[in-house]
């Protein structure tokens, strides 16, 4: 496995496969992810999570005998990075197949490279709706950002009733993205977009746009982040005295949006992909099992991870061969239910499967509703 990226990081990407077979006898499963720079924490619960699908599978016995390794690349959540990684994993390391662990701008990168060579490449939680549009040997195991924006306007205009709504969009693909769906099913649920006022990735001071949302007065605030931005928005948002609802997105799901908003993030309902309280087996295991491994509660960056590698060691197991254009087909025909949902995709490539909310309790995550509307989840065809 390779793996650029500093010592203190090295334990925590060393290789995970086990047993008798040799390195050159592993089934290798390429991974870019981000485990320097401003995505550093994501990219940890990623490598957590796809390590954890790696040590499951490999505990049942790899794929016909042979272990999973996952080689590994450091890409920094960096466009130029990622095809350089991506191209190593192809030419050097012999990758057939590929998941990406890491944020659009850069997933956009990797994917055509992996769709160039043939070689199939599986986002995890990446949602710039380009990703699967490089072509048909790309797949993503979360919803597209539109699909993710509409399931926020319904939240807001139907589950939750309020019709006034400020948004605080982030200008990168991410909340672009969210920005457009929650736009374009608006008008549906009755919602009425009295401002929307754009931040940059490096913002964490948010006086003027708080004090104009304070002005606008709002029933609703649809604000896109990660956590690490979103933590200090909402923090100053409740510092100022706006008490509407605010609705995020998977970009805050995590402890380490909780830690930075603190008090203030009490009663924070985002759309994402996974449920803590799903009495579903396969939730709670993963939920037992990552946190036993990782020393942390499991986040959605984790979960989806974790699902994107299962969704790639099913595939080559039904393809029962290393040929790309086996397992690319083996991937389109998925059907298997992850901690993220029951997983299968549509002709682009694209995951159907229902919307999670989540709200913020006594200091952590909980079930709120699911949302279900396969119509309005829909991803895009083409």
């Amino acid at each position: 496995m390779k793996i650029s990226n500093p010592a203190w990081l090295l334990a925590a990407a060393l290789a995970v496969a086990a047993g008798p077979a040799t390195a050159a006898d592993n089934v290798k499963i390429g991974f870019n992810v981000p485990l320097t720079g401003f995505a550093a924490a994501d990219g940890k619960s990623a490598l957590n999570g796809a390590e954890l699908a790696v040590e499951q599978a490999n505990a049942s016995g790899g794929i016909d005998g042979q272990m999973v390794e996952l080689v590994v690349y450091d890409d920094q959540a960096s466009p130029t990075e990622a095809v350089a990684v991506a191209t190593k994993m192809i030419e050097q390391d012999g990758v057939k197949v590929g998941v990406s662990g890491s944020y659009s701008a850069s997933t956009r990168a990797a994917a055509q490279v992996f769709q160039d060579a043939e070689i199939p490449y599986v986002s995890a939680y990446a949602i710039h709706p380009d990703i699967t549009r490089a072509g048909d040997h790309t797949f993503r195991t979360t919803f597209v950002g539109e699909v993710q924006g509409r399931a926020g306007a319904k939240l807001i205009g139907d589950l939750l009733g309020k019709k006034r709504v400020v948004m605080i969009t982030m200008n990168n693909d991410f909340g672009q993205s969210l920005a457009a769906g929650f736009k374009e099913a608006a008008d549906q649920f009755g919602i009425e977009i009295v401002n929307e006022y754009e931040y940059g990735l490096k913002d964490r001071q948010f006086g003027a746009i708080v004090a104009q949302v304070r002005a606008n007065d709002p029933e609703a605030i649809y604000a896109s982040g990660y956590y690490f931005t979103a933590g200090p928005l909402v923090s100053q948002l409740r510092a100022a005295g706006v008490d509407a609802p605010i609705i995020g997105q998977e970009g805050y799901d995590g402890q380490s949006f909780i830690d930075i908003a603190g008090k203030a993030a009490e009663g924070v309902i985002i759309t994402t992909s996974l449920d803590r309280d799903s009495e579903s087996p396969e939730v709670q295991a993963f939920l037992e099992e990552f946190e036993a491994k990782a020393g942390y509660p499991a986040d959605m960056v984790a979960a989806s991870s974790h699902t994107a590698v299962k969704v790639v060691v099913d595939a080559v197991r039904r393809a029962g061969t290393d040929d790309p254009a086996a397992i690319r087909d083996a991937i389109a025909a998925t059907n298997l239910t992850a901690s993220t949902g029951t997983i299968s995709f549509n002709d682009l490539g694209e995951v159907r499967k229902d919307v999670q909310v989540q709200i913020v309790k006594d200091g952590a995550w909980h079930h709120y509703a699911v949302i279900s509307n396969q119509k309005l989840l829909a991803p895009p065809e083409s």
